[in-house]
Parts: structure tokens; C-alpha cells; sequence
């Protein structure tokens, strides 16, 4: 696989990033009274996937399973955490003309979404895609093809981003009650913490040119990282949970646009 063409998807990750960031800016700014907690929230997750695309740091971590891992838990957990505090469906909603809007809100109630925002099949898609990587030989084809490369780390931030919102985002969508969103973090760790087990002592990914110590060395990054990560979403979830406690939100409860059109 030559260098141009895996460096195409960081390349094309970056540019869609930075006019991402430039269009919540630009809507940010437009609506008085905006967090300025969010805007920050969603520069630093933006910066944070930049850095981590960058040429010389995704060139790290092709060849040094280390660096892949750090750059998996910035693309898949960090990152996302991040831009899902920034709330962009709100702010979408809030720019948009009423009949637009209601659009968007009608996509967000449809089966589709409620499915795809279910947390179960939220930490499957994400936690699961992390057992097929390195517990098969997707892995080492991914070193060497680009378009193999590509998709995993597009699912890395969007499985990373769903999971997140399903369990504490601010955004609207469909949302269970927050003990079972708990139960299903406490999951998450769980497997996580798994994997990382599973890897130091059997020395997954194997089929690869990669060390035993670079492997372990790389699953002590998976744990303690994952931990970190999943310890700040919890925070999340539970300061969510608290904010609102004569509010509770019923099993299966769906946006309504004034919810987010109200102050």
C-alpha cells in the first residue's frame, strides 16, 4: 500500500473536520447565549482527531501497535466524548428554519435511529468492532490495505460517537432510563477491560511483525485508557442524571422541537 493512499482518508477526516468545526462556529455564534462550554467542547474534540490524523502520527501508529492504540482510544473514546458534549444536533436544530427542524426531529424519532441509539446495540457496534479487529486477522489486513484502513477508522469515531450519545449525550434522541444506560456503561468497561486481558496473554493481533512487549505495552494502554475514558463518561451520565431529578425521563422518551427550541 503506498503512502498517498493511506494518508487519503486522514487527509479527507481532516478537511471534513476542520468544515465541520467551521460550520458550528460560524452557527454558534449566531445564537445568543450558546455554551461556551460546547463551543470549546467541540474544538478541542476536533483538534484532537486533527492531531491524531495528522501524516507523522498516523504513520506512527501503522507501524507501532503503541501508537495505534493511542490513536484508537482518540478516535474511538476521547474524540467522541468530546464532540458529543458539544451537542451539534441541538445547535443544528436551533439554526434551522421551523419546517427543517421538524424534519431533522422526525429522522430522529424514526425506527432507525431509535434502533441504531439503542445502548446495547451501541456497545456492540462499538465494543464488538474492537474484539473483530484484534481477534481475528482484520487487523493485519488493515495494514495493508487502505481501504480496509479507512473504514475502521471511520467506525472507531462513528461506533466511538453513537455509543457516546447513547449513553449521556446531550442531544436529543430516543432515551432509556439513565440505570440502564448505567448498567450498559458498566458493560462496556467490562469488555473492554476484557479485551485488553484478552491481548496481553494470548498476544493478539497476531499474523503481524509486531513484539510481545509492543503487544502488551498496547494492552496496558487499552485498559488504562479505556478505563479513563469510560470513567469520564460516567461522570457524564450521572451529572445528567442529577441535573433534572423531578424531571425523569419515561423509557423510550423521543425529542420534541421545543424541547430544544425553548430556553
Amino acid at each position: 500500500m503506498t503512502h498517498g493512499g493511506y494518508f487519503l482518508f486522514e487527509w479527507t477526516m481532516i478537511t471534513l473536520s476542520l468544515s465541520a468545526l467551521a460550520l458550528y462556529l460560524y452557527a454558534s455564534r449566531r445564537q445568543r447565549g450558546w455554551c461556551r462550554w460546547r463551543t470549546a467542547s467541540s474544538g478541542g474534540g476536533v483538534l484532537l482527531l486533527v492531531v491524531d490524523l495528522l501524516p507523522p502520527v498516523a504513520a506512527f501508529s501503522h507501524h507501532d501497535l503503541r501508537g495505534h492504540m493511542v490513536q484508537h482510544l482518540a478516535l474511538g473514546m476521547f474524540g467522541p466524548l468530546l464532540l458529543v458534549l458539544a451537542a451539534p444536533v441541538t445547535l443544528l436544530l436551533r439554526s434551522l428554519p421551523t419546517t427543517a427542524a421538524r424534519r431533522i426531529v422526525a429522522f430522529l424519532r424514526s425506527p432507525l435511529v431509535t434502533a441504531a441509539s439503542h445502548p446495547v446495540l451501541a456497545l456492540l457496534l462499538n465494543v464488538g468492532g474492537m474484539y473483530l479487529l484484534y481477534l481475528t486477522p482484520l487487523y493485519a489486513v488493515s495494514l495493508e490495505q487502505g481501504l480496509v484502513h479507512g473504514w475502521v477508522h471511520l467506525h472507531f469515531i462513528i461506533a466511538g460517537c453513537l455509543f457516546t450519545w447513547a449513553i449521556a449525550g446531550p442531544d436529543p434522541g430516543p432515551r432509556l432510563s439513565p440505570r440502564y444506560r448505567l448498567v450498559i456503561l458498566f458493560c462496556s468497561m467490562a469488555t473492554h477491560g476484557l479485551l485488553a486481558k484478552l491481548m496481553f496473554a494470548y498476544g493478539w493481533p497476531r499474523g503481524t511483525a509486531h513484539s510481545t512487549a509492543e503487544i502488551e505495552a498496547a494492552a496496558r494502554l487499552m485498559y488504562y485508557g479505556g478505563d479513563i475514558a469510560e470513567l469520564l463518561l460516567a461522570i457524564v451520565l450521572f451529572h445528567s442524571w442529577g441535573r433534572a431529578p423531578g424531571r425523569p425521563r419515561p423509557e423510550g422518551r423521543v425529542v420534541e422541537l421545543a424541547d430544544v427550541r425553548s430556553p
